[in-house]
Formats: C-alpha cells, sequence, structure tokens
C-alpha cells in the first residue's frame, strides 16, 4: 500500500467526521424545534400559575429514623400548569448580568448575561433563566412534616440592599417567610466582577414540636436548544443536567436517559464528600455547588420537555426555637476555564471538548497561554500552529524528503507500471524492491497527515466549546471566530492552498487517485464554509507554512 492510499484514508475520516456533524444536526432539528414549541405554548396559556416540582404538602413528605426525606415521595407534577410565578417581582443588576426574583419562594425566575450577546439578535444579551422564550428556574425551600415555606409560599422582602457596599462590592437581598412551625429567612448576595450567586438559607424551628427538616435547591429547565433551534455547531453540544461527585466524578444524565429510565436517578453523597449539580448548554452553565455535607443529588422528568435535577440537604433535628443555617452557590454564567475552576472542584468538566479531551484540553492550556500575552485569540491561533508545526517539523521534513523522492523515481515507477502490466504481484515486488534501492519509506509521506488528524480534531472541539472565544473578533472581516467566515474568504484561501500542496506532491499514478486529488480541495472548501473561521485559519496557516517547508525540502532533493 503506498503513502497516497492512507491519505485518501485519512481523508475520509476527517470527511465522515464532518458528515457525522451534519447528520447529528439533522437528526436533533425536529426534535429540538418541537420541544421549544411545546414549551412555548404552554407558557403562553398558564404564565399565571406555578409548577409543583417538590411537595409543599407538609403529609406528602415522609420523615425516616435519621430525619431525611424519602425519596420516594418527592412531588410528582399535575403536567406543566404554569411556567411563571405569581409574586411580585426583585430585579438585581450587577456589572456582568440582570437577575430577576420572585417573591414566590424567593425563585430566581430571569437570568440575563450582559457582556455576552444573543447569538440571533446581538443587540440583547444571552438570557439563561427564563419563562417566556423558554422554562429555566431556579427553586428552593424546606421539606418537613408538618409543613414549610417552600418555592410556593410566599415571601416578604426584610432587606433589599441593591446598592454595591464599596468597602466589600457586595450587594443583597433578604427574604423571609413561615409555615408550619418553620421559619425561613434567605439572603441573596451579588458581587462585583463574579457571576456566582450565594444563597443563605437560616431554618428556624418557631413552633413547640421537635422537626427534622430537609433542605431542597433545584434546577428546573425544559429541554429546548438555547436559540430555539440547533445549528450545525450546538446540536453537537451537549444540553441537560449533570452532577459532579468525588466518587462518581463528572457525570452527564441526559434529558432522553432520564425519560426512558436508562439512567439511576439519585445519587446519595457521604458526609465530607464534594459535589454540585448543574445545567449545561452550549457555552454556559448553570451549577448548584452545596456543603460537603451527607445529601443526596436527584434527577426527576416534571412533565412533557421539563425536567429537573436538585439537591436534597437532610438537616440536624431542631428542637423549639433552634436553627440551622444552610449556604449554597448558584453559578450562573459562561464555561470560562479560570472561572470553573475557582469555583468548585470538577466543575471545569462541564466545558466538553469531546472523545479527545486528553489532547484537546492542553491545547486550549497553551493557546490562552499565548492569547494572556497577545491579547488577541486569533493571532494567538496563528502563534499555537507555528509552534505545532514547530513540534511536527522532524516528522514533516522526513515525510517531504520521502515524498521528493517517490516525486523523483515517478518516471521508474511508471516503467515498472508498463513492464508488468496487470500482474500485481510482480508490480508490488518490483515497486518494494525500487523503494528499498532508492531507501524511500512508502508511509512516509502520510505519517503527517495521521498525527495531525486528532489534533485537528482537538483544535475543532477547543473552539467549539471555548466560551472564551465566543465573539471574538480577529481583524478585518472576521468578527467572531467561533462563527463562519461571513465571506468565505479563509475556506477560498484554504483551497488555494490545498490545491497548490497538490502540485507539490508527486502525481498519483491511477487516474482515479488523481482526479479525486484534484477535486479534493473544492471539496474541503465546501465543509470549511460551515466551520469556525478560528478552525479555518488554523488549517489556512498550517497549509501556508507546510507549502513553504514541502518546497524548501523539494528543490533540496530535486535531481
Amino acid at each position: 500500500m503506498d503513502y497516497r492510499r492512507i491519505s485518501l484514508w485519512a481523508v475520509l475520516v476527517v470527511s465522515l467526521f464532518v458528515m457525522w456533524q451534519n447528520w447529528m444536526m439533522m437528526s436533533t432539528k425536529n426534535q429540538a424545534q418541537k420541544a421549544s414549541a411545546s414549551v412555548s405554548a404552554s407558557v403562553k396559556a398558564n404564565e399565571n400559575s406555578t409548577i409543583p416540582s417538590v411537595s409543599a404538602n407538609a403529609s406528602n413528605a415522609v420523615v425516616n429514623a435519621t430525619g431525611a426525606a424519602s425519596t420516594a415521595n418527592l412531588p410528582t407534577s399535575n403536567g406543566v400548569d404554569g411556567l411563571k410565578p405569581s409574586g411580585e417581582v426583585i430585579a438585581v443588576k450587577t456589572d456582568l448580568y440582570e437577575a430577576r426574583f420572585s417573591t414566590q419562594g424567593g425563585q430566581l425566575q430571569y437570568l440575563a448575561l450582559l457582556t455576552h450577546k444573543d447569538s440571533q439578535d446581538p443587540t440583547q444579551p444571552v438570557v439563561l433563566f427564563d419563562t417566556h422564550k423558554h422554562l429555566y428556574l431556579m427553586q428552593s425551600g424546606v421539606i418537613a412534616a408538618q409543613g414549610a415555606p417552600t418555592h410556593k409560599t410566599t415571601f416578604s422582602v426584610v432587606q433589599n440592599d441593591l446598592d454595591f457596599n464599596p468597602a466589600t462590592n457586595v450587594r443583597s437581598l433578604t427574604l423571609h417567610a413561615s409555615e408550619g412551625g418553620i421559619a425561613l429567612t434567605r439572603q441573596y448576595q451579588f458581587t462585583r466582577g463574579s457571576y456566582a450567586i450565594t444563597q443563605t438559607d437560616t431554618i428556624k424551628n418557631i413552633g413547640t414540636a421537635t422537626v427534622a427538616p430537609t433542605m431542597y435547591y433545584q434546577l428546573l429547565r425544559d429541554d429546548s436548544y438555547p436559540d430555539g433551534k440547533p445549528s450545525m455547531f450546538s446540536s453537537t453540544t451537549y444540553v441537560g443536567p449533570s452532577f459532579y461527585s468525588d466518587n462518581e466524578k463528572f457525570h452527564k444524565v441526559s434529558f432522553e436517559d432520564i425519560t426512558k429510565g436508562n439512567e439511576k436517578n439519585s445519587r446519595k453523597l457521604a458526609q465530607n464528600e464534594s459535589g454540585w449539580i448543574a445545567m449545561i448548554q452550549h457555552y454556559f452553565v448553570a451549577a448548584l455547588i452545596t456543603p460537603p455535607q451527607a445529601r443526596e443529588f436527584i434527577t426527576k422528568k416534571i412533565s412533557d420537555h421539563v425536567f429537573s435535577v436538585l439537591t436534597l440537604l437532610p438537616l440536624p433535628t431542631l428542637l423549639s426555637g433552634e436553627e440551622k443555617i444552610e449556604k449554597v452557590t448558584l453559578y450562573a454564567g459562561p464555561q470560562d476555564s479560570t472561572m470553573l475552576e475557582a469555583q468548585a472542584p470538577g466543575l471545569e468538566l462541564v466545558k466538553d471538548y469531546g472523545w479527545l479531551t486528553v489532547i484537546a484540553k492542553p491545547i486550549f492550556w497553551l493557546l490562552a497561554l499565548i492569547h494572556s500575552g497577545l491579547g488577541n485569540w486569533g493571532w494567538s491561533i496563528i502563534v499555537l500552529t507555528l509552534l505545532l508545526k514547530g513540534v511536527f517539523y522532524p516528522l514533516s521534513a522526513a515525510s517531504y524528503k520521502s515524498m521528493a523522492r517517490m516525486k523523483n523515481v515517478a518516471p521508474k515507477m511508471q516503467a515498472l507500471r508498463e513492464r508488468h502490466g496487470d500482474d500485481k504481484m510482480k508490480l508490488n515486488q518490483a515497486m518494494m524492491e525500487l523503494y528499498k534501492t532508492e531507501k524511500i519509506n512508502p508511509l512516509g509521506g502520510c505519517l503527517p497527515i495521521l498525527v495531525q488528524i486528532p489534533v485537528f480534531i482537538s483544535l475543532y472541539w477547543v473552539l467549539l466549546a471555548s466560551a472564551e472565544m465566543r465573539g471574538a473578533p480577529w481583524l478585518g472581516w472576521i468578527h467572531n471566530l467561533s462563527a463562519p467566515d461571513p465571506y468565505y474568504i479563509l475556506p477560498v484561501i484554504m483551497a488555494v492552498s490545498m490545491f497548490v500542496q497538490s502540485k507539490l506532491n508527486p502525481p498519483p499514478p491511477d487516474p482515479m487517485q488523481a482526479k479525486l486529488m484534484l477535486y479534493m480541495p473544492l471539496v474541503f472548501s465546501i465543509f470549511f464554509f460551515f466551520f469556525p473561521a478560528g478552525l479555518v485559519l488554523y488549517w489556512v496557516v498550517n497549509n501556508l507554512v507546510s507549502i513553504a517547508q514541502q518546497w524548501v525540502i523539494t528543490k533540496r532533493y530535486a535531481t
């Protein structure tokens, strides 16, 4: 087998990868659009009622001997009978986001990221939590046998310090409610320059009987895509619940698996085990980080197209007049590696690099390091490409030498074909003797292509997953490296560079292979019309440097 055939197989692998991406887009498009339409209709029809997702009735919560609420008696929904909290809305605005809370249960019902623009309407911010275009809520409350404040209870505003404290750069909102002999005082804290919202709940037994309450914290979301429909890229990224624990590490539980019951719906964490629950979507995540104490993570299907991931925190038994304080953190923002790592162990894993994470993660680390010095992701990609070409140069040089020698012996190979005709066995033997005499490695020319395929796919996922590059400009007409080139200039340059490369290679003796290699630049340029501009930029620079290297080495070994 000569190097051209292996090269063609390598090209086929990349082509199949591209076709798979398109197939994924088409197979998910109808489902996503139907889900979005269903939820939108429910919102419009029922926007003044509520969704029961954790029982508000004390009789529905069974307290066992250890004081934990039985998961078997967690509530089931009676359908999407309402998607918008009916209480008073309290708006909070920081330098990074605008949030809206409802006095009904203290629910977070809206959160817009002010520094990230919507991909469909750049004049508007990205909206995570919402009850209009789609459903996305954070809810919490107390479960107790005699009743307790839940996300359906009406809270009163105790303190509303929505001006930043100059000493701490913190704003706060304090709510209070009491029900069934339990008083719940909730304080939200918002810090300048941070996407983290701290929620502190003080649970007090104001009755005469001893109580064993359980706190719950829940993220509720529909299964629609963030922009209402999948694109070529968003269709290949995960949307849905996930969790992390020290024992099981990072784990996704898809909406489909929850519906089909393919996954266990409950995980119990040990007393000192760290962990969190999250809802993931392309570029962004909402994660509830709970304290390292005994607790349980649960995934549930609430109704058609509506799902939840929640945490149950059993509290110690409270005598009359006793209280307990629980503190959790909600991170709702971009999948920025540095920010995620600073919040909780394992949270950076929500940034999905695909099945080549072991390669993609170091590539992004190096790319981010370069960016810290240059301040432009486009130029950082170019420098990264040059560094990778430098690392692979010994392999590339050996390949180009082999290809140059192959080009020199092309007339001899043609003579062997004419001499042996259809006798393939004798032809292969004669060719192997020729390779041995001329000291040619017939596989040498394909090695750089085979090595670059994992790097290419890894960089594809880096550009696909990195919120840091979302909307990042390079120069001129490239205003967003994570989106396709709007004028297709880079794909055209790439096609021309591939054509020039093909002319530097020895001509394939097989007419069919020759035609395939002739049309390959055009085929690849069409594929690259839909790839992120940053990925095409990498490939263009890679090709241009390869052309220069190959031209020099070919001239050196020319006869």
